[in-house]
């Protein structure tokens, strides 16, 4: 049965069911993903809020809902969430910006033509 929503809902379900499809590869995925948000040197926090901005640029729903709950269970308020998705905001017209120069490129490439 197809799902009412765009993307198929998250549920403990449809996890198990991913899992058991590859168990020893998730397993190995959800060690890394626990080590990489472990408090090293930068707070749990600034690990979230950087997920949250990097999640609106791969624009990720699931990663946006999850890091953003995270972000918030590690103490982010709703400003700092919204500066760091500014940032992402920011980063991703800037690199259609920076990439603009391969069309420059192209133009000029083709006007000596």
């Amino acid at each position: 049965m197809k799902s009412e929503h765009l993307y198929a809902e998250a549920t403990r379900e449809n996890a198990e069911k991913r899992a058991a499809a590859a168990p020893e590869i998730i397993d190995v995925w959800r060690n890394f993903s626990r080590t990489v948000f472990k408090e090293g040197a930068l707070p749990e926090k600034t690990k979230q809020l950087i997920a949250v901005a990097v999640a609106h640029v791969t624009q990720c729903p699931y990663c946006i809902h999850a890091h953003t709950a995270q972000a918030l269970r590690k103490g982010a308020s709703k400003e700092e969430i919204m500066e760091a998705v500014w940032v992402a905001a920011e980063m991703r017209a800037g690199a259609a910006y920076a990439h603009s120069a391969l069309a420059m490129d192209e133009i000029e490439a083709n006007e000596k033509a």
